[in-house]
């Protein structure tokens, strides 16, 4: 099959172990990041099997209608980013391993990375001491601490491992679900949303992104929290009513954010108030990006695409194109 890979900035796919897994396969590598629709048209013009890295590049119906060829779009977790429908309309499978039993370790470690670089206010220290102006101010300590998981799933149980292991009390928050897990580990779930808010001095989203979480995290939510917390969001932006962090940061509750997802990705403007903000810490999408993590991504996504060209697709997440005589084979 002829296989493009969009988006892989370093140029690092092809130095996993994995992906000997193309191997008999055409395989071509974009490391540039383009949304432009002609652009893309003629990239993948001749593209049987389209190789998605999550969310980096959007896939539309304008796109998609001018990709004759394209029969397998492989990638892994959620996929809001696809138009669906179009692709059943058009018979292109959609392949997305939801993974449901293994956690994501790396966005893990570096949630805990983001609580520590906010509490201890790392970012500014180094600019100081680069600046030749030594110490600029004054950290918080994590032990006694309540840490809030806001989605008990299996990121969250993890950075909930962590906060214990730093001597914070744990407390849970979210959907039935959420809570009844939390309770088997024996973390105390809140009493309620108000209760969950103003309580935790961390309080972190560990939630898929869907209609139903879509802006769950509201402006009169944010005006809730202590304004010594700090806010962690290592998921997706759009969890957070869309503006309202900038203004309740602005307004001194929470007191701090660290947020490695935002609204309109990549971020490249200098500009954006987040960016300019000295009480936030911001990464660039870098959750799931490890050597490590990208080797247990892609031998999902790798294997979808031989399992198609077997003429057997796994993870196929919308069924309905199977049944479709529109069904490219």
């Amino acid at each position: 099959m002829k296989v493009s890979i969009l988006d892989d900035y370093f140029d690092t796919i092809r130095t996993l172990d994995c992906f000997a897994k193309l191997k008999g396969h055409e395989v071509r590598i974009w490391n540039d990041h383009v949304q432009d629709t002609d652009v893309l048209a003629e990239r993948l013009r001749d593209t049987e099997a389209l190789v998605l890295i999550r969310e980096r590049t959007q896939i539309r119906t304008p796109l998609l209608e001018r990709l004759p060829k394209l029969r397998l779009i492989s990638q892994r977790s959620v996929f809001p980013h696809i138009d669906a429908g179009t692709c059943t309309r058009l018979g292109v499978i959609i392949s997305s391993s939801q993974h449901p039993e293994k956690p994501s370790f790396a966005t893990a470690e570096l949630t805990w990375a983001l609580v520590l670089a906010a509490m201890r206010k790392l970012p500014q220290q180094v600019a100081s001491l680069k600046a030749g102006q030594w110490q600029c101010g004054v950290g918080r300590t994590l032990r006694g601490k309540t840490l809030g998981i806001y989605g008990y799933g299996r990121i969250g149980a993890v950075v909930a491992s962590y906060g214990k292991a730093f001597g914070m009390n744990v407390l849970a928050w979210g959907r039935e679900k959420s809570a009844e897990r939390a309770l088997r580990d024996g973390i105390e779930v809140a009493a309620g949303k108000a209760d969950f808010l103003s309580r935790c001095d961390v309080i972190s989203l560990h939630m898929r992104l869907n209609d139903g979480t879509r802006g769950i995290v509201t402006a009169a939510d944010l005006a809730q929290m202590k304004p010594t917390a700090v806010l962690v969001n290592t998921s997706r932006a759009q969890l957070i009513e869309a503006g309202a962090l900038v203004t309740a940061l602005r307004a001194g509750r929470p007191g701090m954010a660290a947020l490695d997802v935002f609204e309109s990705e990549p971020l490249r403007d200098p500009g954006h108030p987040l960016l300019g903000m000295d009480n936030v810490v911001c990464t660039p999408h870098i959750g799931y990006v490890t050597v490590e993590g990208l080797e247990t991504q892609f031998v999902d996504i790798f294997d979808q695409i031989n399992a198609y060209a077997a003429g057997t697709p796994i993870h196929v997440v919308n069924p309905q194109v199977m049944d479709s005589p529109q069904l490219r084979r």
